[in-house]
């Protein structure tokens, strides 16, 4: 059951003006104004134990925004990626909120919750009939975390599809709170072929993330176009390359459609890092 706390948090979320108090912050996060900065990066380290040491830059004053800190690279070596070549890899560090199989087109947000990934794919029964059947994981990126999304496979990218929505914070207490959560928020949708199939990898916006980037497309907000199709473009990555960043924390969720033998080890609410396992070789 939920708390009085939590359920009250839920409802403040409700009534925020969610978009125009996290475009705010956004320009906050943006200024290069010194005394500022640095006073906004300093209170982060202290707020939320970031260990700056992994960092590739290791004081505040190197960076010259708040949001260049947030989605600060790391020293090379600093997150190792799994030596077995035919493992899935997590793509982000954070906890490992949920993960199993996807039955019926229904999946889990939290406990005595699931959703369904047409809803989660915006209403695309087509294309969730892809993935019928196959597997999912959910990867929850906290303040503390390094905010930059990569790879778990190899693949070639086919498409984007960026949907506008709500933004409601996407900790453990709004999940189980609000109904449907990851398919009521802006997302970004990166499909990719690969050969294990079709795999998705949604990037979910969230209260105050002041924005979602890609390699290929500096910055996404409601007035990008919805559907882009890059099948004709020579657009790959391996396992483990960056793909995009979140100026803020928030999540992840994978789509396979195989059916992937996760790795026995993994339970949920594991914290994982970038290049870790999760499956088994």
């Amino acid at each position: 059951m939920q708390s009085y706390s939590d359920t009250l948090f839920c409802l403040f979320q409700k009534v925020v003006p969610q978009h125009k108090l996290s475009r705010l912050i956004g320009k906050v996060a943006e200024a290069k104004t010194p005394w500022l900065k640095n006073m906004l990066i300093n209170q982060a380290i202290r707020t939320y134990k970031i260990d700056l040491s992994i960092a590739e830059h290791d004081q505040a004053e190197q960076y010259s925004t708040f949001n260049e800190f947030f989605t600060r690279s790391l020293k090379p070596g600093a997150r190792p990626v799994c030596s077995q070549a035919d493992a899935v890899v997590s793509p982000a560090d954070g906890v490992l909120s949920q993960f199993g199989h996807i039955n019926n087109d229904q999946f889990i947000q939290a406990k005595g919750q699931s959703y369904s990934t047409s809803s989660l794919l915006g209403k695309d029964d087509t294309l969730a009939a892809e993935f019928s059947g196959g597997s999912f994981a959910t990867i929850y990126l906290s303040p503390s975390d390094y905010h930059r999304v990569h790879m778990p496979w190899d693949g070639k990218l086919i498409e984007t599809r960026y949907i506008p929505g709500k933004l409601f914070s996407v900790n453990q207490a709004t999940a189980n709170g609000i109904p449907k959560l990851f398919a009521r928020n802006e997302r970004l949708i990166c499909l990719f072929e690969t050969n294990r199939g079709k795999m998705a990898v949604i990037l979910v916006g969230a209260m105050l993330v002041a924005g979602i980037e890609t390699r290929w497309q500096h910055h996404y907000s409601p007035s990008t176009h919805a559907i882009v199709k890059f099948s004709s473009q020579e657009i790959s990555f391996e396992r483990a390359e960056e793909l995009g960043r979140f100026k803020f924390g928030s999540t992840v969720v994978l789509l396979f459609n195989e059916s992937l033998a996760f790795d026995k080890r993994l339970a949920k609410g594991n914290k994982v890092l970038m290049g870790e396992g999760l499956t088994l070789a």
